[in-house]
């Protein structure tokens, strides 16, 4: 057996490359043991100096980091996002990735119950813990992780394990993607209502997997634009529309199981009981849309702006009647509204949960313009679903202040109970 603790063959060409696990030993967090015990948290502590805000109680919540599913999918969602999407190094070896998973899951389950990831305790040493979150309350943080399509090319010997439904997104409409925000062999999804902490956690896990993982890209968003649970009001949008208003929920349990979970239908059973995320980051051009007098921006979306109602009537959690004429004769959600084209009655019933944030890049320097809008999270089954829905969305009036810029897929496996790690059914 190969010690893979011992520093790498020279290379003619240039000095020699330790091993993968070696940078995770140097790191002091190769092993369960060594994240496990005594170490530090970083909530407030009773008799400490308050966080900054005030009553840190709600702060104080977690969410349960063990779970038939992993948290972060129906946990009702919370107002912060930061997301990774992460490529392997090259050279890296299979058991360097499944090193990398087990010490990500020791990790993310200390973030979560808000504790650091290890002590500072050694000075001649870079600090295990990046140390930013030190004295915020956790928040109810939820880290999530899934794996890309090209995690499965090979490399790790995996190709035999890759779900038949994992491929690369097709070609969708009203799309223009950038390359620098596309793909990923793994991600990592934080969620929390504290943006450091979200930061914290992606960038605590980034740190980690130096010189077995780097970032591909990164997104963080300011501002939820779904509701996952029947008890949070809907959010709105940078459109100033409210938003998800029939997302599916957290109680509605068949539905889930009907359109989230991947169940026996999968030719993996690693998979089974997991599901895929979809990312797109779609650039809203506001300045033209706070142009547009009201009455179109609600025709375009098919909902009344402030109550939310469906514009055949009702308040905002009416069933919309897509048969209903107005005055004028014409449908009363007109045939290009979004509501219509992205609704269940028009796509065979087809649903998805919608886990999607507000963001901004800053301004065009050039046009002067937000570089800002939504940063879409979709989960589901069946990739199907998305591409279903994004097919039909081609003749959506909301079109012409939208573009699709970034997209990737990965597939989300189930939760883990105590004493499991990320990777370990994969890699079985």
């Amino acid at each position: 057996m190969v010690d893979e603790t011992a520093p790498a063959a020279a290379d003619p060409g240039g000095p020699a490359r330790p091993s993968r696990r070696g940078v995770l030993t140097g790191a002091g967090l190769f092993g369960a043991g060594t994240v496990a015990g005594g170490l530090t948290g970083y909530l407030t502590r009773p008799g400490s100096e308050p966080a900054a805000g005030g009553d840190t109680s709600l702060g104080r919540q977690t969410i349960p980091f063990y779970g038939t599913h992993q948290a972060g999918i129906i946990t009702p969602a919370q107002d912060r996002l930061a997301f990774g999407a992460m490529n392997v190094v090259g050279g890296t070896s299979r058991a360097d990735l499944r090193d990398l998973l087990q010490v990500w899951t020791a990790a993310a389950a200390r973030m979560t119950a808000g504790r650091l990831v290890g002590e500072e305790n050694e000075p001649d040493a870079p600090p295990v813990d990046t140390g930013k979150a030190v004295g915020s309350p956790v928040s109810r943080l939820t880290i999530t992780i899934g794996y890309g399509p090209s995690l499965f090319d090979g490399r790790f010997g995996l190709a035999a394990r890759k779900p038949a439904a994992l491929t690369d997104l097709p070609p969708l409409p009203n799309e223009n993607l950038d390359p620098d925000y596309t793909g990923g062999d793994l991600c990592v999804q934080a969620c929390s209502d504290d943006p450091l902490v979200a930061f914290h956690a992606v960038r605590n896990l980034a740190r980690i997997g130096m010189g077995v993982a780097a970032h591909n890209w990164m997104e963080l968003g300011f501002g939820r634009t779904s509701t996952t649970s029947t008890a949070q009001a809907t959010p709105r949008n940078l459109l100033g529309f409210k938003d998800g208003t029939r997302n599916i929920k957290a109680e509605q349990a068949d539905l889930l199981n009907q359109h989230v979970w991947v169940g026996p239908e999968s030719d993996q059973p690693w998979l089974r009981g997991g599901s895929y995320l979809v990312a797109r980051k779609i650039r809203m051009f506001v300045e033209n849309w706070d142009r547009d007098y009201l009455e179109d921006q609600e025709n375009v979306i098919g909902r009344a702006k402030v109550s939310g109602a469906p514009l055949s009537g009702g308040s905002e959690f009416t069933t919309p009647d897509f048969a209903k004429a107005g005055a004028d004769g014409r449908p009363a959600i007109g045939d290009r509204a979004h509501v219509r084209l992205a609704s269940p009655e028009h796509n065979g019933g087809i649903h998805i949960l919608r886990r999607g944030y507000s963001f901004t890049d800053g301004i065009d320097p050039q046009a002067g313009t937000l570089l800002g809008g939504l940063f879409f999270i979709g989960f589901m089954k069946n990739p199907s679903q998305f591409i279903k829905l994004q097919t039909s969305l081609a003749a959506d009036a909301l079109n012409e202040y939208i573009h699709h810029t970034g997209s990737a897929l990965f597939a989300v496996p189930p939760g883990l109970r105590p004493g499991q790690h990320y990777g370990d059914a994969l890699f079985a």
